[in-house]
């Protein structure tokens, strides 16, 4: 093989997925087909070291570029970052409509929930930063086996800041704000049926899936339509035009359609994961939480849905009026209450879990707070649709005992896929280069 028919080769091995570009690394001496296998042609050994050489040398001087200051900061800032505005979103909607409220509650609630557009704004612009400075990173982060699932916190964390939009914004400026949440919904909803569609597919189809290292993270993007559900038959309560509302809770009963039986079947499986190889390790036992989420927002978003279309069914005169309105708030009710029960289970096995493993602080410690922040408000909504006071009361001391954990130490901007995405750059540099020549 001639000096042109190695460099040829070479150039079009780099083009081959990321997943098999550690294969280059081992290029000198290694025996294996491949790149290491030229290695071992007479005469090929030299320039394949001297490749080697080039990209090991110009990785350095990426990662010395991109790994201080603000730039390691914006490089590193993963989508997992969004899950803080979902725990301060649903901190903020529970002390809005906890059942023993108080005036000084409601302003609490005010103040959090300005603080989560805030973050929420914040989080948005430095992601935009970060996928327009760094160009192809967004592919590497979508192929990331674990990175790729916490898309899914954006359109959740989007849905809390318009639960509370049309909470506080609509009583206290009317209808512009209603049409405001409606929009924010649409996009929403938008999102979340992407992120739910596409994703698991990404998980078959790119992903190198071991149920041995299978986590409940893999509901955080099929979670995110339940969410967009139940945010959408808040919305609808308050639209004026009676046919906006129809249309808005038909389509929240698709959304929750396509997220809450996927959900149950991915609980199947992460069941048998936990029952086959144990808990998951110290560093993500708290996502065995996760759980807790399409459990809590199924069920709340059946009953709000529910009492929605007891309201907009007979206005409408759609699927026989009244009576079809009556059937979908009881049985909305009833299937939510047995959701709830199935929810004890998980809640059982997560508590038991955390109590047997010390585990560090890191991002994962918000995947406390917006599960049982839902569950918390199913919990609420069971005691006033039903009504009790058994639910009252554990709704409220849900809502006391719920609080935010602050993230003070740990790896927070540390982002796995980013050294997989240096690495290639440095690649594609050296190959420039070389085709220029």
């Amino acid at each position: 093989m001639d000096g042109e028919q190695l460099r040829v080769s070479l150039l079009a091995e780099l083009q081959i997925p990321m997943n098999q570009l550690h294969e280059f690394d081992a290029a000198a001496g290694n025996p294996e087909p491949g790149i290491g296998a030229w290695a071992s042609v007479e005469g090929g050994k030299a320039p394949v070291k001297a490749w080697h050489a080039r990209i090991r040398a110009l990785e350095k001087e990426i990662f010395a570029r991109n790994n201080h200051g603000w730039r390691r900061i914006v490089l590193n800032f993963t989508p997992s970052w969004f899950s803080v505005t979902m725990g301060t979103g649903i901190v903020s909607i529970l002390l809005h409509n906890m059942p023993y409220n108080a005036h000084w509650l409601y302003w609490l609630s005010v103040a959090v929930f300005c603080l989560n557009i805030l973050l929420f704004a914040l989080f948005f612009f430095v992601s935009i930063l970060r996928y327009t400075m760094f160009k192809g990173l967004f592919m590497f982060m979508i192929r990331h086996p674990v990175q790729s699932l916490f898309t899914g916190t954006f359109p959740m964390g989007l849905a809390t800041i318009v639960n509370m939009t049309v909470f506080v914004c609509v009583p206290a400026w009317g209808q512009w704000a209603t049409t405001l949440a409606w929009t924010l919904w649409w996009i929403d909803a938008a999102i979340s049926i992407a992120t739910c569609l596409y994703l698991p597919f990404v998980i078959i189809y790119v992903h190198e899936s071991d149920l041995t290292k299978m986590t409940a993270t893999w509901l955080l993007p099929i979670v995110s339509t339940i969410v967009a559900a139940a945010s959408g038959g808040i919305v609808a309560e308050v639209l004026p035009n009676p046919q906006h509302a129809l249309w808005t809770v038909i389509v929240s009963y698709i959304l929750w359609g396509t997220g809450f039986p996927l959900a149950m079947l991915v609980l199947v499986m992460y069941f048998h994961r936990l029952t086959m190889h144990h808990l998951p390790p110290r560093e993500v036992i708290v996502s065995v939480f996760l759980p807790m989420g399409p459990i809590g927002q199924g069920s709340f978003a059946l009953m709000q849905l529910g009492k929605v279309a007891k309201k907009v069914l007979p206005l409408t005169n759609a699927v026989d009026g009244a009576i079809t309105g009556e059937v979908f708030y009881s049985i909305g009710i009833y299937t939510a209450l047995i959701i709830w029960g199935y929810g004890l289970i998980w809640l059982f096995f997560a508590v038991a879990s955390i109590s047997r493993s010390k585990f560090p602080f890191n991002m994962g410690w918000w995947g406390f707070t917006f599960p049982l922040g839902v569950y918390t408000v199913a919990t609420t909504t069971l005691a006033k649709d039903i009504p009790s006071l058994f639910f009252k009361i554990l709704g409220t001391i849900f809502s006391v005992v719920k609080t935010i954990q602050s993230i003070t130490r740990g790896k927070l901007f540390l982002a796995p896929c980013v050294e997989t995405y240096q690495r290639d750059m440095a690649r594609k540099a050296t190959v420039k280069k070389d085709t220029e020549n």
